[in-house]
């Protein structure tokens, strides 16, 4: 039998939109079957992505891999076998038929874990909720209640600047994110 304990990074294909379930069935069963000492991690790389929605930050998880799941494991007797029989599993990257699941290179695997870690840390990749010309209502201060069009996006601080007619006269007022909504 070969050393359980020497793991190396694997890609197993999904189908997309499945990932967070595949991973929790592939942990339910190795843990079934007793086969913990094989699998030390299953992984779905996701970013936080916050939108806004009516002017409520909302943290969303996106799957940064769509259809991708990475498993830290020591592919030994039946192991390979059962994720592979899991539901919504496609097989693993990289292998040939009939051949053995090829693992990823460790500079690979830097690579996606750091961009993980990076992802992790990085949350102001916001989802820009405003475009240039689009009319927008003014929902919180002096002028709450007006509509005006998107002049410029400062996303750095995300602020808008937004075209209001006032008295007949067009006026730019410089706004944050939260004070203005979609209409």
């Amino acid at each position: 039998m070969a050393d359980s304990n020497v793991k190396k990074w694997y890609v197993v294909r999904a189908v997309s939109g499945q990932e967070n379930k595949v991973k929790t069935y592939i942990e339910s069963e190795i843990t079934r079957l007793g086969l913990e000492d094989y699998v030390e991690e299953v992984l779905v790389p996701t970013e936080k992505v916050i939108q806004i929605r009516n002017g409520k930050k909302i943290n969303k998880e996106r799957v940064y891999f769509p259809g991708y799941i990475m498993i830290k494991a020591n592919l030994a007797g039946e192991v390979t076998h059962v994720i592979k029989s899991v539901t919504n599993v496609i097989g693993f990257l990289g292998e040939v038929k009939g051949g053995d699941p090829v693992p990823l290179r460790q500079s690979e695997v830097n690579r996606m874990l750091g961009k993980v870690d990076e992802l992790a840390v990085k949350t102001d990749n916001v989802a820009i909720p405003f475009t240039l010309g689009e009319t927008v209502k003014v929902i919180d201060g002096p002028f709450n209640g007006f509509n005006g069009t998107v002049e410029k996006i400062n996303e750095e601080k995300r602020k808008l600047e937004v075209m209001v007619k006032i008295f007949g006269r067009k006026t730019p007022l410089e706004l944050s994110y939260m004070q203005v909504e979609k209409i």
